[in-house]
Formats: structure tokens, C-alpha cells, sequence
């Protein structure tokens, strides 16, 4: 069950942009603050990714003009928009002048929550995210590590689990599921062949297949989704 937060970054090259990716490919919603005007993205090969931002029912933001080109100066400045946004600031590498570190100073001066991934003692890119640990920054190994911190955040979850659960034992199979079902096999299927095969919007397949899964009729696998043996 996803966790519906929304993922908040700034649209540059490496950590930005795979944020922004992982939270379109999980079918949610996320927000780009950029450090120009909204007419010039920065860097340009990411016009298509904030293209696919605002397809996706996200958004992109800047409190520069429409016309404003990329200066160095924006970027730190625009930090604070990102933590400000946010109720919490997970930084995953970081060397010690970063620009990550100028984000999550803000967030703690805006009292959010400050996360941090520890990583090797060689790696220039791990100093700065074991100096935040140092500084009580919590340290993250698995997404949980972050959404333990949010117990209300919790409560909604497995509120949502256990209504999903009960509305499958309540109903069968609809055509609709059935037809799905039919269309995975005892190989991987991804979510993308599934999509095409059964000619409905990405969001309601991946809560059609969750909902099988819950019926122990198919198993997510790396890759996609397979039947389960004896299962009808």
C-alpha cells in the first residue's frame, strides 16, 4: 500500500531527478521547485520529466519571473521553498558543500523532520549525510525509517489496508478483474503490457492488481506480476 505522500525535490540532475521519476512510476504525485522562471527549465534535458510532472497531476513551482534563467544564487535560495513544502527533508548523498545540507538546515529551522542515508566512509558523497546524522539527523535504511516518525501518517495506512481487504472479501471478481486476471500468466507480466491489454487508466489497474494480490490470486515478482499456481 503506498503511503500517498507527496515528493518534493528540485528537478536537478541525479537525486532531484530520480525522486521525481520514482514518484511518477509509483503513480503519485510530486512537486518540482525550480531554480528559474516556469518558461525556463533547468537543466534543458529535463523538460520532458517536468513535462510527465504536470501529466501526471503534479507540479512545478518558482517565485522567480516566467522568463528568469538559471543563476547560482536561485538554487540555495529556493531550498527553502523545498523544505518549507515539506514535513519532512531526507537527504540521500551529500557531499560537505552541498546544496542538500542548505535544504535540510532550513527544514530544521522550520522545525521538519530531518532524515539522512548513511553510505560508505570513502565516499565524498556520504560526508555530508553522517555529518546530519551527527547532528541528530535520523538515519534511513528502508522507507519505514521515515514514515515511523509520522504515527498519524501510520494509522491512515493500515486504516486503508484493512478497508482495502474487506471490500475484497465482500466482492467477487467482476468482469473487470476477471479480465485482468486472464491476462497474467505464470511468466512476469509488467504493468505496462497489463495497461495496454486491458485498455484502462494506469491508477485503476494498479489497484485492480493489488486487489488480486490480496485474494492470493498473483504475486508482485522484480519486474511485474505472475498467477499464482491453482489459483482460478
Amino acid at each position: 500500500m503506498k503511503a500517498d505522500l507527496v515528493i518534493t525535490s528540485g528537478l536537478a540532475t541525479g537525486i532531484d531527478a530520480a525522486s521525481h521519476r520514482g514518484a511518477i512510476e509509483a503513480f503519485g504525485k510530486t512537486i518540482a521547485v525550480m531554480g528559474t522562471g516556469l518558461n525556463r527549465v533547468y537543466p534543458q534535458t529535463h523538460v520532458t520529466l517536468a513535462e510527465k510532472i504536470v501529466d501526471s497531476g503534479g507540479v512545478l513551482l518558482s517565485e522567480f519571473p516566467r522568463a528568469a534563467g538559471s543563476k547560482a544564487w536561485h538554487f540555495p535560495l529556493r531550498n527553502r521553498i523545498i523544505s518549507g513544502l515539506s514535513i519532512g527533508t531526507l537527504v540521500v548523498e551529500a557531499t560537505m558543500r552541498s546544496g542538500s545540507l542548505i535544504t535540510a538546515r532550513f527544514a530544521g529551522e522550520q522545525g521538519r523532520e530531518v532524515f539522512a542515508v548513511p553510505g560508505s566512509i570513502y565516499n565524498s558523497r556520504a560526508q555530508g549525510c553522517h555529518y546530519l546524522i551527527r547532528q541528530g539527523a535520523k538515519l534511513v535504511e528502508q522507507p519505514m525509517d521515515v514514515l515511523e516518525e509520522f504515527p498519524d501518517l501510520i494509522k491512515k495506512i493500515k486504516a486503508q489496508i484493512m478497508e482495502t481487504k474487506c471490500s475484497v472479501k465482500k466482492n467477487k471478481l467482476d468482469c473487470k478483474h476477471k479480465k485482468l486476471l486472464d491476462c497474467i500468466g505464470f511468466e512476469i507480466t509488467t504493468v505496462d503490457i497489463l495497461v495496454t491489454r486491458i485498455n484502462l487508466p494506469a491508477s485503476q489497474v494498479v489497484i485492480m492488481l493489488l486487489e488480486l494480490e490480496l485474494q492470493g490470486l498473483i504475486k508482485t515478482v522484480m519486474g511485474g506480476y505472475i498467477r499464482i499456481l491453482n489459483k482460478t
